[in-house]
């Protein structure tokens, strides 16, 4: 259960329901993402920082327990038919009083003063809350795994079809949980391990160079000292095995946290060529780059399902590294909107694109060469059963090794990656 901040004098308490129930407004009426939304509320309303982080906690708790707050919603009005900001208003009150912690005087006081003509019933409704917190609870438990822990129905059958429902249990409930934020020592730069270890708060985490922090440590990011990604980001680039001196490719490679992985792996030795289909995230996986000291990467767009030739030419390569685009069900966790934006029809439509990355990559493998295909999903559609069926109509290539990290157990982001090899 995330810890709630009190708001500080910046802005009026009362304000803050009001900019929470527009930022969730927006999100339910447009695709953006609910950080992107919470940024441009944050930069226009000047919050302090206990605000913003008492405004994300509202957020970004209230849409993981989307279905639950929904159920308790139904419960307390008697399934009363609500408009859109009435819902929104009834959900960010239960989700302080029940999720959050805040204090009741404060949670139905400050969020009836922004309800307008619904105040009289949202104060009841939250004032019955508060008086059956217990009751509500303890119902929660017994509730269907989609409603108890809001995730969409078709993911759990998934879930439970492919991992059983015990599993299923498990990764819903560490999707509930608040993820930590993660750094990685970045060794390009000299010195930076004996830096890093002066920042105050960083503990050890079990991958190597990585640190669990309380708040990012701003300086040494500014300074390319390290870089915001979870340990689970290193297991693809670190299963390449890029040498100094050879030709590789990170054919899918913005923002560019695993390109600067097999940078430092090269020791910024041979020929890294970074490649990403948007022209639009070029600038940040070239800022990313620059910062980090990744000096022997060449950034280049292409779109490996375009037939268009790329500009890299007929260049073959030694490794290849294809974090392909994914469902991000193993990030579900980090990335809150996912289990409300995701269909189930894009499974397929995903496993179609990547089987098209991975068919148009092989053509710049060389012979001996190593190819490295990875996600953030732990879907057996996007994971194993691709790679099976690569396999299947390429003989020529052999698989080494492979590895799926399930949240849960490995208490990290999930992710897949699979090496092969074409025999020489």
């Amino acid at each position: 259960m995330p810890a709630s901040r009190p708001p500080s004098s910046d802005i009026r308490a009362t304000s803050i329901r009001s900019v929470a129930v527009e930022v969730l407004t927006e999100w339910q009426k447009t695709p953006r993402f609910a950080v992107d939304i919470l940024d441009d509320w944050t930069r226009r309303t000047a919050l302090s920082a206990p605000n913003a982080a008492f405004l994300h906690d509202i957020v970004f708790t209230s849409l993981r327990n989307l279905s639950l707050l929904d159920q308790w919603t139904d419960h307390l009005t008697g399934n009363k038919h609500l408009d859109h900001r009435t819902r929104w208003l009834l959900r960010i009150g239960l989700c302080q009083l029940i999720l959050l912690g805040v204090p009741s005087h404060a949670a139905v006081n400050e969020t009836v003063a922004v309800a307008g003509r619904s105040g009289a019933l949202i104060n009841a409704v939250l004032r019955r809350a508060d008086r059956e917190q217990g009751q509500l609870l303890e119902k929660a438990r017994t509730l269907p795994l989609a409603i108890a822990y809001s995730h969409p129905e078709f993911l759990i059958r998934r879930w439970i079809k492919t991992m059983g429902k015990a599993k299923a249990e498990s990764l819903c409930q560490w999707n509930q949980n608040q993820a930590p934020i993660y750094v990685r020592v970045n060794r390009l730069i000299d010195g930076a391990v004996e830096r890093m270890a002066r920042v105050p708060g960083l503990l050890a985490h079990g991958e190597e160079d990585f640190f669990e922090c309380e708040t990012p440590p701003r300086e040494a990011l500014k300074h390319g000292l390290c870089y915001v990604q979870d340990p689970s980001t290193s297991i693809a680039p670190k299963m390449l095995g890029a040498l100094p001196g050879e030709t590789v490719l990170d054919a899918c490679a913005a923002p560019g946290g695993k390109t600067a992985i097999i940078s430092q792996m090269m020791c910024n030795e041979g020929r890294l060529i970074a490649c990403d289909s948007s022209s639009a995230r070029l600038p940040r996986l070239r800022e990313n780059l620059t910062r980090l000291h990744a000096r022997n990467a060449q950034i280049m767009q292409h779109d490996f399902l375009s037939s268009a030739a790329p500009p890299f030419g007929a260049l073959l390569f030694d490794r290849i590294l294809l974090d392909v685009p994914c469902s991000n069900t193993g990030v579900m966790r980090r990335r809150i909107d996912v289990r409300w934006r995701l269909q189930e029809e894009e499974f397929a439509t995903l496993a179609q694109t990547q089987r098209g990355i991975v068919e148009s990559a092989l053509r710049y493998l060389k012979p001996g060469g190593t190819l490295v295909y990875s996600t953030c999903s732990i879907d057996p559609e996007e994971n194993q059963q691709l790679i099976r069926a690569v396999l299947e109509a390429h003989p020529e290539l052999e698989m080494v090794e492979s590895r799926l990290v399930f949240p849960p157990k490995d208490l990290m982001d999930g992710a897949y990656a699979a090496r092969l090899v074409r025999k020489a």
